[in-house]
């Protein structure tokens, strides 16, 4: 998972990109309370995304910052592969 901060507030998670629909988007405490676009109540009411961020991580991924994951590796392994 790679950072992404939100270009209009300045959130910061962390991030995968597995295809142009499928996006992990990893939230913190701070994030959430950062977050200027999600609802009172952050990522447990009906909104579970911020079209800013997804903004950014698109941003992120056009100019070759964030690369979208083959998942060649193991993710409990952080990037080593299994024997």
């Amino acid at each position: 998972m790679e950072q992404v901060s939100c270009r209009s507030c300045g959130t910061c998670v962390l991030v995968e990109k597995f295809s142009p629909q499928h996006t992990s988007v990893q939230w913190n405490k701070t994030a959430v309370a950062a977050c200027t676009e999600l609802p009172t109540g952050g990522l447990r009411s009906h909104a579970h995304t911020c079209h800013a961020l997804r903004e950014s991580i698109e941003a992120a991924v056009e100019a070759g910052v964030l690369h979208r994951s083959t998942r060649d590796v193991d993710v409990r392994t952080r990037g080593r592969t299994l024997a």
